[in-house]
């Protein structure tokens, strides 16, 4: 029975890989004009197969964004964005599924080190995590279902944030697609459709910055961070220059450059797990910083308002 499903998870494995290497040989052929020409002769059953070939594209590593602007064209911005939706959701479940089967257990099993640290990250984060991914894309959507699938994250948590979180981009590429064919037929209100377009894919560029400062919480006041220094509950990184650091910082402050934090995030994440506190001049490096941290698996970090300016304004003691 065992030696069954050892030779099932090869022959799965295999396939996945056979699918991948056709999807890049052929990935040239894969445009929104071919599509659109293969679509059109289909019938009443293109928005099925629109939807399977999805799931497919997104289990072989075959471009999204393609498939979706081909949807808005084919179909208008609410069904290319429903078939859209429900086809990239069906692949990434797909991916998740054959990724947990295939080597699940063998990654619980043989993580250590950062590697741990960074997936009890994840699964602590849960279906939070997944929706940050969706609306804030740090990594290739493909890869990404494919990586989820090695954590405990529970299946239908991460199916519904899956969903939900990606309607954003699917309605503005949809919208996007839909307006470049209006665009190409010359129809009425050509203008305003094209305006509508660039408006929706501005609103979702900007989401990003909006959901990384929620995710991020609420700062943390200088006021804050004096009282839970004293207490003993946090402990501070000054992520700023040694010159700016040695010109005068908070006393038991851990002196770790941006730089040197951005270039092995992991490595401070598994030296200070959190409860942490990041600061700067200001707040932008300390954001940047948080980001890197987030990533890398810490899940209690927060941003020093203001920064030493404002711990400094505030009257709090420095050190030099």
């Amino acid at each position: 029975m065992k030696s069954a499903r050892v030779w099932l998870r090869i022959g799965l494995g295999l396939l996945v890989l056979a699918g991948i290497v056709l999807a890049v040989m052929y990935r040239d052929a894969f445009t929104v004009e071919a599509l659109e020409t293969r679509m059109a002769e289909l019938g009443f059953t293109a928005p099925l197969i629109f939807m399977g070939l999805y799931a497919l594209a997104a289990v072989f590593f075959l471009p999204g964004s393609v498939l979706t602007l081909a949807g808005g064209a084919l179909f208008g911005p609410v069904w290319g964005t429903v078939y859209s939706l429900v086809g990239a959701t069906v692949g990434a479940t797909l991916a998740f599924l054959v990724s947990r089967y295939l080597a699940a257990d063998w990654t619980q099993r043989r993580a250590g080190g950062r590697l741990s640290m960074l997936v009890r990250g994840v699964e602590q984060e849960g279906w939070r995590f997944v929706a940050f991914t969706r609306l804030v894309p740090l990594f290739p959507y493909n890869l990404l279902n494919y990586a989820l699938g090695l954590t405990r994250i529970p299946f239908w948590h991460y199916v519904l944030a899956t969903f939900v979180c990606m309607a954003p981009g699917a309605f503005a590429y949809t919208w996007l697609g839909y307006a470049g064919r209006e665009a190409m037929a010359g129809g009425e209100g050509v203008i305003q459709t094209v305006l509508i377009a660039l408006a929706i894919l501005a609103a979702v560029m900007f989401l990003p910055r909006l959901v990384t400062r929620m995710r991020r919480g609420r700062d943390l006041s200088v006021q804050e961070l004096h009282e839970r220094l004293d207490a003993g509950r946090v402990t501070l990184l000054d992520v700023r220059g040694a010159d700016e650091f040695a010109e005068g910082h908070v006393q038991g402050a851990v002196h770790i450059p941006v730089d040197q934090l951005l270039a092995d995030p992991q490595r401070v994440a598994e030296s200070h797990g959190g409860p942490l506190a990041i600061i700067c001049r200001t707040d932008r490096r300390s954001a940047r910083a948080w980001q890197a941290l987030a990533r890398a698996g810490v899940v209690d970090a927060r941003v020093v308002a203001g920064g030493m300016e404002a711990w400094i304004r505030a009257g709090l003691p420095v050190s030099r």
